[in-house]
């Protein structure tokens, strides 16, 4: 059979993510045994092994690997449908709730421009309910494969944009943000020499999509005011683009940075989307 239940794919993804039968068991909530005879009746199905069984756990198999990657995307479809499903029913019903949409934004990125969107699309008079949600580095495009965001303000070339469709909204360039005391922040301009390697000031570090941090002497970032508090106190500095500007305080400095590459921001969302709302709310900002 070439078809497969949500229940199956869970239950190996917790194998396959814990490589071991016991501690998927515990992370699922139910007995090893009905869970090790749930993962050989699917290999039965596929004809394939999907693992390798060893007295210290489970290694993946060639096939094990792939069904890993594939029931990834498999289930955060599912999730997502479901998501985006009970969004949009309340405009089905007599006196219940708009349609709602979630915008997924970094925060603090774009500031000006989100200011122009959200006010131009509520004036349009079949605007659904605009939910805005403040989204970490690397996170928009989670949030859309996993259905907690409708669309998305993403900025090349930093965002992948890789199997969505995007509408170019704005370009800009980049600065530093810097300790308004340090020598760096008189300067007129920067270029990316500059910046790169101050002994004092080393560059934070955002986490990557998978939750590790690269390597590197900065301090490792989880939020915004985080890294405000850091670049006040002398600790870090971060170069981000030019509409930055309207979170900085009064401790920081920004300073263009000539030669960096000029950051582009797309409003991007699922290919398959067939959601009239969406489709509203991209004009909108196509027409900015």
């Amino acid at each position: 059979m070439d078809t497969l239940e949500t229940r199956e794919l869970r239950y190996f993804m917790a194998v396959a993510e814990e490589l071991h039968f016991g501690r998927a068991a515990e992370r699922l909530g139910m007995a090893q045994p009905p869970l090790s005879r749930a993962i050989q009746q699917l290999e039965r199905r596929l004809g394939v092994s999907l693992l390798t069984r060893n007295r210290r756990g489970v290694l993946l198999t060639g096939a094990g690997e792939v069904l890993l990657h594939e029931g990834r995307a498999a289930l955060d479809a599912t999730t997502a449908a479901a998501r985006r499903t009970r969004r949009a029913g309340g405009a089905d019903t007599p006196g219940s709730p708009r349609n709602r949409l979630v915008l997924a934004v970094k925060a603090a990125a774009s500031h000006e421009l989100l200011h122009k969107l959200l006010d131009a699309y509520a004036a349009e008079p079949d605007a659904a309910e605009l939910e805005v949600l403040p989204s970490g580095m690397c996170e928009q495009e989670e949030m859309l494969r996993d259905g907690r965001a409708d669309a998305a303000l993403m900025h090349a070339p930093f965002n992948s944009l890789a199997g969505f469709d995007s509408e170019e909204l704005m370009t800009e360039g980049q600065i530093a943000v810097l300790p308004a005391g340090h020598p760096l922040a008189a300067r007129r301009t920067l270029s990316v020499a500059d910046i790169s390697g101050i002994p004092d000031l080393p560059p934070a570090r955002w986490p990557n999509s998978n939750g590790t941090y690269p390597p590197g002497p900065g301090p490792e970032i989880h939020d915004q005011t985080q890294l405000a508090q850091l670049i006040a106190l002398g600790r870090t500095m971060a170069v981000f683009p030019d509409s930055a500007r309207a979170w900085l305080w009064a401790e920081h400095a920004a300073v263009p940075v000539t030669d960096a590459p000029p950051v582009v921001t797309h409003i991007a969302w699922p290919a398959h989307s067939r959601s009239r709302a969406l489709a509203g709310l991209i004009r909108t900002a196509t027409e900015l």
